[in-house]
């Protein structure tokens, strides 16, 4: 009976963990401490993905492409790193007919050159994604983890340009 009873529980944690694996690749990993979506962007479909710098051919437009009109929102997010603290990743979604597409995703440099400690990260309202071209969120970090936190924004116009620079308030 026992026997039995071990078998029948082994299948069962067997059976359970292929159902419940799937699941698990779909979770946000632990070391993303802080996101927010906002922003919206929008264009012919011919467009460079957002970018700080060109980097060569991935950067220029494909005219041979057929041009579709694209749109979609923003997603910064603050992944943890072993020493405890952060780099910020900004990534631009392009709503599809299915589901939500990564365009691209950058890193910040001017955060990751601060060797911040992130403590939030906010959208300029939290009414959901805006329907105006841009982004503006607030990055609240510490570069000193003792200290009070700084707000620093970050920025894209309506023509993609990203500024990130310390809040005045």
């Amino acid at each position: 009976m026992a026997m039995r009873q071990l078998l029948v529980t082994t299948v069962f944690l067997l059976g359970w963990s292929a159902v419940a694996a799937p699941a698990q690749d779909a979770i946000l990993p632990a070391s993303v401490i802080f996101a927010t979506s906002t922003g919206y962007w929008e264009d012919d479909g011919n467009s460079p993905a957002v970018e700080r710098a060109p980097t060569g051919a991935e950067a220029v437009a494909n005219p041979e492409r057929k041009a579709a009109q694209r749109h979609g929102y923003y997603k910064l997010f603050a992944v943890r790193q072993e020493d405890r603290t952060s780099k910020i990743y900004l990534q631009q979604i392009a709503q599809t007919a299915i589901d939500p597409a990564i365009v691209s995703t950058i890193e910040l440099q001017e955060f990751s050159d601060l060797k911040p400690y992130v403590t939030d990260i906010r959208p300029e309202n939290s009414n959901g994604i805006i329907k105006e071209p841009g982004l503006f969120a607030t990055v609240y970090l510490k570069t000193d983890p003792a200290a009070e936190p700084d707000g620093w924004t970050v920025l894209i116009d309506e023509f993609g340009d990203i500024t990130v620079e310390k809040a005045t308030n």
